[in-house]
């Protein structure tokens, strides 16, 4: 029997959340395909293979510079299926709505999903809608369920990281997470961020059209781009070493985040991505993401490594030190995503 009760840190993608994942839902549901624990799913329907993905979105506010809860809840699942070579084909929608929510905000919500769905070249399919009780709720969540194309063989999947791969970023972090933390006026300062939320097959479309060889990508969302580069890191068995210095952050999401005393490497992101390519390759990938409007600002930001400790994840500071790169308990910024 297990002890204790669910936190909000059991939500925040960190170690609580893998430890709730590893000892109440795999022990449960556990198969091979999820035990892989990728972005999405690769299965198998008369020889097509497909990717599938379901995400909830717990946002607050529901509104913040560069989105709402709409847009995010596309672009979120989108981009799961992405993460996995998989071009997106079509998505689900389910709302909980709570009692005494106005009518006018959920058809805006709805037409910045739609918005966000004809951007990302992916219909709507299906959906359903739940009302709870006044006080039961946040005003309203959402649950989208996406189902892709596999088209990059093999699909990347965290454990093909191999080491003497680079690792590339497209731009710079922190952007969402700061805009919806500025977005709910709790502070005494203000910073001008914008969320990065985008849809990110373009991107990889982009690197396939290239034939850059792809070994493991990410969406660097709860938890940041330390927490994805564990995960990586973790189900290849190998070891990372990043240079901050290289990792690009905005003046503005830097300040705020040390006004805050927050780390920019674990706030969560809406628009970017991470890949593991061959060394051989990097500059070539780096070439392709700066093509494109969502990766004008990727950068080379590290390698993976056979040294150190299976799973560990080292940083190389800007002023010269060394520290590893850690999961954390659970999240730095509660219910941004």
């Amino acid at each position: 029997m297990l002890e204790g009760t669910i936190t909000l840190a059991h939500g925040g993608g960190g170690r609580l959340a893998q430890q709730l994942v590893r000892e109440v839902f795999l022990p449960h549901f556990g198969n091979a395909e999820l035990a892989r624990l990728n972005d999405a799913a690769e299965v198998l329907v008369q020889s097509n293979r497909l990717a599938v993905s379901t995400d909830s979105f717990v946002v607050t506010p529901h509104r913040f510079p560069g989105g709402d809860i709409g847009s995010l809840a596309v672009y979120g699942t989108v981009n799961d299926l992405a993460m996995m070579g998989a071009r997106p084909l079509c998505l689900t929608a389910g709302f909980i709505v709570e009692e005494g929510f106005e009518l006018d905000a959920l058809a805006q919500v709805a037409g910045s999903m739609a918005e966000a769905a004809r951007r990302a070249q992916v219909p709507i399919v299906a959906g359903d809608t739940k009302v709870v009780e006044h006080g039961s709720g946040d005003g309203v969540f959402i649950n989208t369920t996406g189902i892709g194309e596999v088209v990059l063989e093999p699909a990347p999947a965290g454990e093909r990281a191999q080491p003497g791969d680079a690792l590339v970023l497209s731009g710079r972090v922190g952007d969402h997470g700061m805009a919806v933390l500025m977005a709910r006026n709790e502070f005494d300062f203000r910073a001008d961020i914008v969320s990065d939320c985008a849809p990110l097959w373009e991107l990889v479309e982009a690197l396939a059209q290239a034939q850059v060889e792809v070994h493991a990508l990410r969406d660097p969302t709860r938890g940041g781009l330390a927490t994805v580069l564990n995960e990586i890191a973790g189900a290849a068995q190998v070891g990372m070493i990043v240079q901050e210095a290289t990792v690009p952050v905005s003046e503005a999401v830097r300040g705020a985040c040390d006004m805050l005393g927050l780390d920019p490497l674990y706030v969560a992101n809406e628009g970017k991505l991470v890949a593991c390519v061959p060394a051989q390759e990097a500059q070539r990938a780096l070439r392709v993401l700066r093509q494109h409007e969502l990766g004008r600002e990727a950068a080379i930001i590290g390698r993976v490594t056979a040294s150190g400790p299976p799973g560990r994840v080292i940083l190389d500071t800007a002023v010269g030190g060394r520290r590893v790169l850690d999961l954390t308990s659970g999240e730095q910024l509660p219910r941004i995503c």
